[in-house]
């Protein structure tokens, strides 16, 4: 579903009419959480509230996050990983009243005065997601290791090509999301959510704007995400897999099965031609039921794309619907505010 016109808003939007919900998901982040609250700018809109999302930690940073000034804390009970808790967060955030949501890492990498910079292109109207770039200026790619940013750009890489676009770094989590893209946000990933939020929003016909930040490369301490490199590009990896599956389901099916059929008829046709030659199938009978074989199986893979497909406009007409409840819930939320 594309996201609505709103272009014809007699309310122009400005920074003194906005409510802004900067949203800290945290696990277990007692010694930079601080800080980074403080250092969050209150004067980029007319209200601007801290919402730090507590992921089950067992040290003191629910205690330390409200000392700071924190104005909402909420907790998981156990460890939910930080796909789950962003979208607790954005539920949240939602029932603050918020008009634009940011997003900003508990550990201290990114500077909280870049929050002005991101949220400018939405007040604005020029974007409807906002996100910080490491790799966009070739002069403020932070220092990390050469593992971590060659991961980064082979990703950002793949999602290019799935979503026909020219995206920098699509791995960042410091990003300012306008209300309405928040509204139309439908995720699954429990493990992170930062690629499936650039594939489901690019699908949606939302504007993503990329703003180059200078950010610190390597964190204090281990990382909350990343604990095991291969680990979490085989779960990044599954993300990208399913949303092609989901968003694209025909060309997901449906091109593996044509090519096995185009296979399948087009040796076969050659046999045949041969066999009409010389009247003999030795020695290549067994490419004959191998082209049997794919053919069987492209015919079946041809069908589930079109299932498939059928489904996926059954998806979308949910998730309209899903939409349309959730503005309805929140909008009564903020003007009971």
């Amino acid at each position: 579903m594309k996201p609505q016109n709103n272009s014809m808003n007699p309310k122009k939007k400005t920074s003194n009419n906005l409510n802004v919900v900067v949203m800290i998901p945290a696990y277990n982040e007692e010694k930079t959480i601080g800080d980074v609250i403080k250092s969050i700018p209150r004067d980029c809109a007319k209200t601007v509230q801290v919402l730090v999302i507590n992921d089950g930690s067992k040290d003191e940073t629910v205690k330390v996050s409200k000392a700071a000034g924190a104005d909402v804390v909420i907790s998981n009970q156990t460890n939910l990983r930080l796909g789950r808790t962003f979208k607790k967060g954005i539920d949240q955030a939602l029932k603050m009243g918020a008009d634009i949501i940011v997003n900003i890492d508990a550990d201290g990498q990114f500077n909280p005065a870049d929050i002005k910079r991101l949220l400018q292109p939405i007040i604005d109207e020029k974007a409807d997601m906002a996100t910080c770039s490491r790799f966009k200026d070739p002069k403020l790619i932070p220092k990390m290791p050469p593992l971590k940013k060659f991961g980064n750009k082979l990703f950002a890489r793949i999602l290019n090509l799935f979503l026909k676009k020219k995206y920098y770094d699509t791995q960042c989590g410091f990003r300012a999301y306008s209300r309405e893209a928040a509204l139309r946000l439908v995720l699954f990933g429990h493990f992170t959510y930062t690629q499936e939020v650039f594939i489901d929003l690019v699908k949606k016909g939302f504007r993503i704007i990329e703003i180059p930040c200078q950010v610190r490369g390597e964190r204090k301490g281990r990382s909350r995400v990343v604990k095991n490199v291969v680990d979490y590009g085989l779960k990044a990896a599954m993300i990208i897999l399913r949303s092609a599956r989901d968003y694209e389901p025909f060309k997901f099916f449906g091109i593996p099965g044509i090519f096995l059929l185009g296979i399948g008829f087009l040796s076969n046709f050659i046999l045949f031609i041969r066999w009409l030659i010389i009247e003999r199938v030795d020695p290549f009978l067994i490419v004959i039921y191998f082209n049997i074989f794919a053919i069987i199986i492209g015919t079946l893979l041809v069908i589930l794309g079109l299932l498939a497909d059928m489904l996926d406009r059954n998806r979308q007409l949910q998730e309209d619907i899903l939409y349309r409840m959730k503005k309805e819930e929140y909008s009564q939320n903020k003007r009971s505010r």
